[in-house]
């Protein structure tokens, strides 16, 4: 027991369908009473009972512990329960069954606007998150260089944070959960409203926490940065534990589950991914020989290809595409402002677009890869992505190999120029090097 930061058993967490939370007039309650009355009545008369389709179970007998120095990787889809488990073990939430022990001080960072209060300067809220810790003034006033320094808001450390923009609000919690040196840190997703430099600042900064002996429980859809950081992770889908184990071995569960080839996707008009702007119609894979497909030859072409409609005249889109590997490295990315046109970034008329990305020949490794998509029209706040949307395989042809029998290592495989010198001209050249 004395090597435990974090013991889950049997932790279940059921929410009502449909139920308001906050703030509940005398109306609001005579509503409801009146409502579920008329709902018996109602499935009396049809011979049913009283329905548990009303509720949901965003965990289901979960299970774990976490050793005192261990960074556990949480991963799995939107809705598996991930957050839920946080809020549980940050105190936010009480579970339904189960129970959770926590031996250690928490510190977490699970959304933007939970743990500041947001009439109070960002000042007043670093000396309250830390009186909350348990940590003295002094302390805190030792450290509270280091926190405004990390987070980069010299300037705004005096103004409420009602007034911080949600990068700004984000730098300062994460700087406060990490450098109040909390005995367990909880991150969730949030980092990703961030820009990309302080995320790769914060990532450097929980492996710090690691190395110091902290535990730090880490949930994030970044495949690369749970594999650089966590030892171990778990794969959560409804509410479940699905795998718990090696990283690498998680991810690739995690990424494979229940997925096959898939080169092309159509949404129906309802179905259409994207913003008020513009939205995604169709994506697909197109071989060297213009056939729509889900396997490619190493050695030719591939072209992806992003079909959508602009639904607001003038719109400004932009899109790019990521290329990630069976690990959940990112193999590459590319951003539409690379095609020489008029359309990125430049308002156009609304209707039907298709752009094309082109992948060389003899640049991927053999091996599955997954195509995500994102865009924006214009504004950081109108972004989306729709992540692993194409699954292909990349298929060796062996014409690169020629008389190499082993695997080649990497993720990409380009075709690369080598010469080699005839003996005359390489001691030629030698020869006038030394003259030199």
């Amino acid at each position: 027991m004395s090597d435990l930061a974090i013991r889950v058993e049997g932790l279940s967490k059921r929410y009502r369908i449909g139920e308001r939370t906050g703030y509940v007039t005398l109306k609001d309650t005579l509503t409801k009473i009146f409502s579920n009355s008329l709902k018996v009545f109602r499935d009396q008369g049809k011979g049913k009972s009283k329905a548990n389709d009303n509720y949901i179970w965003a965990l289901n007998d979960v299970s774990f512990d976490v050793k005192k120095g261990e960074i556990l990787g949480i991963i799995g889809d939107n809705g598996a329960g991930k957050t839920t488990l946080l809020k549980i073990l940050s105190k936010i939430t009480e579970p339904t069954k189960g129970h959770a022990e926590i031996y250690g001080s928490v510190g977490s960072l699970l959304e933007v606007g939970t743990g500041f209060h947001p009439e109070l300067t960002g000042r007043e809220n670093i000396y309250l998150s830390g009186a909350i810790l348990g940590m003295k003034k002094v302390e805190i006033d030792r450290k509270f260089d280091e926190f405004v320094a990390f987070a980069e808001i010299e300037k705004f450390i005096d103004t409420p944070v009602k007034r911080y923009s949600s990068g700004m609000y984000v730098r300062l919690a994460f700087s406060v959960a990490a450098h109040l040196e909390p005995e367990i840190l909880l991150v969730d997703e949030v980092l990703a409203v961030g820009d990309a430099a302080f995320r790769k600042k914060c990532l450097g900064k929980m492996g710090d926490v690691a190395k110091e002996g902290r535990t730090v429980l880490f949930v994030s859809h970044n495949m690369g940065a749970i594999n650089t950081l966590c030892s171990r992770a778990i794969l959560i889908d409804t509410g479940t534990i699905v795998k718990d184990g090696r990283t690498q071995q998680i991810i690739k569960k995690y990424l494979s589950r229940g997925v096959v080839n898939r080169g092309q996707i159509a949404w129906s008009e309802k179905e259409r991914p994207g913003n008020q702007a513009f939205r995604l119609v169709a994506v697909s894979l197109i071989s060297a020989k213009g056939l729509k497909t889900s396997q490619i030859n190493i050695s030719e072409d591939l072209t992806i290809k992003i079909d959508y409609e602009v639904l607001r005249e003038g719109a400004c889109v932009q899109l790019a595409l990521m290329l990630f590997d069976v690990n959940g490295y990112c193999v590459f990315s590319s951003l539409s402002n690379t095609e020489e046109n008029v359309y990125h970034g430049k308002p156009i008329h609304s209707g039907r677009y298709m752009s094309e990305c082109l992948i060389y020949g003899n640049l991927l490794n053999n091996g599955k890869y997954y195509v995500s998509i994102s865009g924006t029209s214009g504004s950081w706040r109108e972004r989306f992505t729709i992540n692993n949307v194409l699954t292909f395989e990349a298929v060796d042809d062996g014409i690169l190999k020629r008389d190499y029998w082993g695997n080649y290592r990497g993720i990409i495989r380009p075709k690369l120029t080598w010469k080699t010198l005839p003996p005359q001209v390489h001691d030629g050249m030698r020869d006038g090097d030394k003259g030199l």
